[in-house]
């Protein structure tokens, strides 16, 4: 992991591969190593891959001040310039999906065809009323670490996924391998309550694919539907029998999907 200055503040990433480059973004408490090494080795095949950590996050800087998810777009796109990336494809899930939009919908020149997973366009015609985040802050008010990991679990990935062996080890592991502290999960989670993008959605000139699980309790898949609707001539792809994580679940298949999509679009 390295560190870039932004704003007066180092931001944490990860880079790896060759090719065309392309920005992940991550969403809220996430951090790079949320990709999974699978998810990335198969990305970095084909791509320049650039995996950086918001403010705040994984040793990126300390948090005073309440942000949107403006300010965090032009986090990423400082990340790029601090990278000498130009433009790249953007991959942005949930909290980071909506960093995405507004990647796009500000930078038009720095977003060369945009991936939105698992998110949400705004309160006209979309909602944030999934159990997932209600059942999330219920366990973190309990102070009980262990019952607040299991909830995560639960409600980040599909019943069929969570019966795998060792899929809670591996994902306890993954989440608590950075630091992601909870006052800037609050910022986080005020930023997305504060997204609005539904009436510049259509504004977006970067070839667009939105992809939702359909088993998703974090962000309700009709979001994913309404937000292909608001861009102009966006791809839907809805994952049958998958939740919020579904590149954690189908790391295989998001790739090929992504690296379809993208080579469609050039």
């Amino acid at each position: 992991m390295e560190t870039v200055q932004v704003g007066g503040r180092g931001l944490t990433y990860v880079r790896r591969g060759r090719g065309e480059p392309l920005v992940l973004v991550q969403g809220m408490a996430g951090h790079h190593g949320l990709w999974g090494e699978r998810f990335l080795g198969l990305l970095a095949e084909r791509f320049d891959v650039v995996a950086f950590n918001h403010r705040g996050v994984a040793g990126g800087g300390r948090v005073e001040e309440q942000f949107s998810t403006a300010d965090l777009a032009r986090d990423a796109v400082g990340v790029m310039d601090a990278l000498g990336v130009g433009s790249a494809h953007v991959l942005g899930i949930s909290l980071g999906g909506m960093v995405a939009q507004e990647m796009a919908i500000r930078f038009p020149e720095r977003v060369r065809a945009l991936v939105l997973g698992c998110t949400y366009a705004g309160p006209e015609g979309g909602s944030l009323d999934a159990p997932g985040p209600g059942r999330m802050a219920q366990a973190a008010a309990a102070r009980d670490a262990v019952a607040a990991m299991r909830v995560a679990f639960e409600v980040n990935l599909s019943p069929g996924f969570r019966g795998r062996e060792g899929a809670f080890r591996e994902f306890v592991e993954v989440v608590l391998a950075q630091k992601v502290p909870a006052a800037v999960i609050g910022m986080q989670m005020r930023a997305a309550l504060g997204h609005d993008a539904v009436g510049r959605l259509g504004r977006v000139v970067a070839p667009t694919l939105v992809v939702h699980g359909t088993e998703d309790e974090m962000i309700r898949v009709d979001n994913g539907r309404h937000v292909a609707s608001l861009v102009p001539g966006a791809r839907l792809e809805v994952v049958e029998g998958v939740g919020h994580l579904f590149w954690w679940e189908q790391p295989e298949a998001t790739a090929r999907l992504v690296t379809s999509f993208v080579a469609s679009s050039t």
